[in-house]
């Protein structure tokens, strides 16, 4: 048996963020990140409007990316002592990702974070608070899944919470609030979606319900993710609308290993974060390359190709033209082709190497491993990190 999980309702089109006058409660908190939702009106306008639904509103501001597991437990005790019962959280993945922790402190004080790290381990919730969830940006697609990714620092590890507890009651897909985007975040974040529909397509979790989402959301990123980066706003909201089915798809068919070593990576190294988006356009190619040796992997990389008009006349020809497009988006998207030229060297070959085998055991047991179509040992695992890393094919 197969689950195939949503939000109750997905309200969309621009100006859907109205639909907050008719959410039914007595007291909203909004949870949102560093500043772009207050600067651009749509704080200011989230907040009327659910007060025009007759709820008192408190906000929980200033959630930093990638947001740590100590902000998580301090926006939940802010929310038991305010004793919400609509959570809304707007903005992009972290403000999002962070108050969908939150939301499960908030019902279950008792737990702490190694209780819920695990897949799928987070108890029943809505005994307090319905989840509202509107994103500005056009990627990470968490208004509709069953993810969030909460970040130790103490370790440098992401931990993908997984859990369909955590799936949002409603989200609310307006474009105009994903507008505000700068050029770069809009590359980031859709190739992030793109990989995403990827791996969802190629994941030993696929189905019939996911296929047709993934494929779709495929064709409309490479149909509109450039106009969307130069700009277009037919484009960007289109890109909006494939971010969310993509999500849908990777919700229930899960993802692969690009996200297991992009969760790894991340925080990893001392000068920065990799942002993940980005991380995941690095990789992409890379991870094909090793997927592409399993024979149901390689013939659905095949589908994929085709269904994009991509030409081959055999399924090598059809790959290599798949990771070529790829590549050629990141360099017009100006995304580096790997973990070396990014940031102007911000990692240095001597921590990557010093760092690399801690980094492919955690890969290996991130929650995105599970169903991956290959499942690398650590040999492996470190030859594809030094694939991402370097830039040169992945043989293994």
């Amino acid at each position: 048996m197969a689950r195939f999980t949503l939000p109750r309702d997905i309200y969309f089109g621009r100006g859907s963020l109205e639909e907050l006058k008719n959410i039914k409660g007595s007291r909203a908190v909004v949870v949102v990140g560093g500043g772009s939702m207050k600067r651009f009106g749509f704080l200011d306008q989230t907040v009327k409007y659910l007060e025009e639904a007759g709820m008192e509103v408190e906000l929980i501001e200033n959630v930093e990316p990638d947001p740590s597991v100590e902000t998580v437990l301090k926006g939940a005790k802010a929310m038991e002592k305010f004793k919400p019962d609509v959570i809304v959280s707007i903005g992009g993945g972290s403000p999002i990702d962070a108050a969908k922790a939150m939301w499960v402190f908030y019902e279950h004080p008792e737990l702490k974070f190694d209780d819920i790290k695990d897949p799928f381990t987070i108890p029943t919730l809505r005994s307090k608070a319905i989840f509202v969830a509107i994103p500005s940006t056009s990627g990470t697609a968490t208004e509709v899944t069953a993810f969030s990714v909460i970040t130790d620092y103490a370790t440098g590890i992401k931990y993908p919470l997984a859990d369909y507890n955590i799936t949002p009651d409603i989200a609310i897909v307006d474009a105009n609030v994903a507008d505000t985007m700068p050029q770069m975040l809009v590359a980031h974040t859709g190739m992030d979606a793109l990989t995403h529909a990827i791996e969802a397509y190629v994941s030993t979790a696929a189905n019939d319900f996911t296929d047709p989402l993934a494929l779709k959301a495929i064709k409309m990123v490479y149909e509109y993710l450039y106009k969307s980066f130069d700009g277009d706003s037919v484009a960007k909201e289109k890109v909006h609308y494939a971010q969310c089915m993509a999500g849908m798809a990777f919700s229930n068919a899960l993802l692969g290993i690009v996200h297991s070593i992009a969760h790894k990576t991340g925080a990893a190294f001392e000068k920065g974060h990799i942002p993940h988006g980005c991380a995941n356009a690095m990789y992409l190619p890379q991870v094909i390359r090793f997927n592409a040796k399993d024979e149901r992997a390689a013939n659905r990389y095949v589908e994929i190709a085709r269904y994009v008009g991509l030409k081959g006349d055999t399924a090598d020809e059809l790959i290599d033209a798949l990771i070529k497009s790829i590549n050629d988006c990141n360099t017009y998207l100006s995304i580096p082709s790997c973990i070396k030229d990014y940031g102007n060297g911000m990692v240095s070959e001597k921590e990557f190497l010093a760092k690399v085998d801690e980094i492919a055991i955690n890969a290996i047991e991130d929650a995105c491993t599970g169903s991956s179509p290959r499942t690398p040992n650590k040999e492996e695992m470190v030859l594809i990190l030094k694939s991402c890393y370097y830039g040169t094919p992945c043989e293994c």
